[in-house]
């Protein structure tokens, strides 16, 4: 969950995880060094900013952590947390005086990253740093997962929940870009959204938008209000202008049961789950939204949301590897396998007399070995290629003649 400080998580990577991190450039190794590969924009790395290189005024540039090693060592670095589909800028046209140690042969620009005021060091719809020397509010800073700005939850129009209650945020803006997103956020987000808060309530069922109407004491219309329930449970649709009357006029319940079958025949037919829940009446509010684990999965994939995500350019949503948590399950994999010992995993995988007898056979190799390489120690020799190979054909031969002496006994 993208819910801290911006800084905090990439100095953790910095000084835990950087070769995973590398790992997102591609790379071959040579002994003790490192040569990297160019392989264009990365799912999801973490990035830094350099203010050295690329100060306020200039264009915004990324590098990559590796980068942030090799080439910016000494410099003042912004920590961005991760950044989605991004190809590290260090060493192009944005460095004016400045090559890439790593990989020179670089294209002038990368157009297909996107930037924002995160790589000057601001954050938040506030345009202030993190940390804010002047501000004395204490308050957490949450990563939306749509533009990846970092947002105070006091900016966010609506007070977050408790940090393990939701995985997700929306900011506003995004949810603007988003509004599809509205008529999800009514079954799926955290906080669900009521008709009792102020805010625009929408039916795509003929009757377009409409105010929350309520009564100069303060309660809801009851023509509004009956079709409403309370904060959790199912909302109910909104009886259409064009609709005919049901034969028993004296029964509303039946009357919303016929509307509700035909909504549900139209939808069986379109197999669109963004139609039926926008079948149903939901509200719109300027504020950000915060979303469950797995809440990207119940998405609708149909050919016509494809679409729109594409020209929304947020296909993205639909990838579940596209997640900072999964970057992180990831990364977890990877440090578990890098601290993996082979001997132990061959191990683990044998049998107990299987066992004895490999740690002999390692014993003695060992001490064969070590004997073998100390008479070219004592000499001042040096040790070749068919040296090592006849040590290994004299090792066989002996380990077959012991086998082949072996006597064995049946009960």
């Amino acid at each position: 969950m993208s819910i801290c400080s911006p800084l905090l998580p990439l100095e953790i990577d910095r000084k835990q995880n950087s070769k995973r991190l590398w790992k997102g450039r591609g790379e071959r190794r040579k002994g003790s060094v490192w040569h990297l590969e160019d392989v264009g924009s990365v799912k999801r790395q973490a990035l830094y900013a350099c203010s050295t290189c690329t100060p306020e005024g200039e264009e915004p540039a990324g590098i990559c952590l590796a980068c942030s090693y090799e080439c910016h060592g000494s410099h003042k670095l912004f920590e961005l947390y991760t950044k989605r589909n991004f190809r590290c800028d260090c060493g192009n046209s944005k460095f004016k005086n400045l090559e890439c140690k790593l990989f020179p042969d670089k294209a002038k620009v990368n157009s297909g990253n996107k930037y924002n005021d995160n790589f000057f060091g601001l954050y938040c719809i506030c345009k202030r740093p993190y940390p804010d020397p002047e501000d004395e509010i204490p308050d957490e800073m949450i990563q939306c997962v749509v533009c990846e700005d970092w947002f105070h939850g006091r900016h966010l129009g609506a007070i977050p929940p408790e940090s393990g209650d939701f995985q997700e945020m929306v900011c506003q803006a995004c949810m603007k870009h988003c509004s599809f997103l509205w008529a999800y956020a009514a079954q799926l987000a955290v906080t669900k959204l009521s008709t009792e808060d102020d805010g625009l309530v929408r039916n795509i069922g003929g009757i377009g938008d409409q105010e929350v109407i309520k009564s100069e004491n303060g309660d809801q219309d009851s023509t509004l209000k009956e079709d409403v329930p309370e904060q959790g449970k199912d909302v109910q649709e909104v009886k259409a202008e064009n609709s005919e009357p049901c034969a028993s006029s004296s029964s509303k319940s039946d009357l919303q049961t016929v509307f509700k079958n035909e909504s549900l025949n139209a939808e069986s037919k379109s197999g669109c789950k963004l139609q039926e829940l926008k079948a149903k009446q939901f509200i719109k509010k300027d504020t950000a939204t915060y979303w469950p684990l797995n809440w990207r999965s119940k998405l609708c994939t149909c050919q016509d949301c494809m679409k729109m995500y594409g020209d929304l350019d947020v296909l993205f949503l639909t990838d579940e590897y596209d997640t900072v948590l999964a970057y992180e399950n990831k990364g977890k994999i990877e440090q578990a396998t890098d601290r993996r010992d082979p001997l132990m995993d061959t191990l683990s995988s044998m049998n107990r007399v299987q066992q004895v007898e490999l740690i002999c056979e390692y014993n003695d190799l060992k001490t064969e070995l070590k004997d073998y390489l100390k008479r070219f120690a004592d000499e001042g020799t040096v040790v070749k290629r068919e040296d090592i190979q006849q040590f290994f054909e004299e090792f066989q031969s002996k380990k077959r003649r012991r086998v082949d002496g072996m006597q064995y006994y049946c009960s």
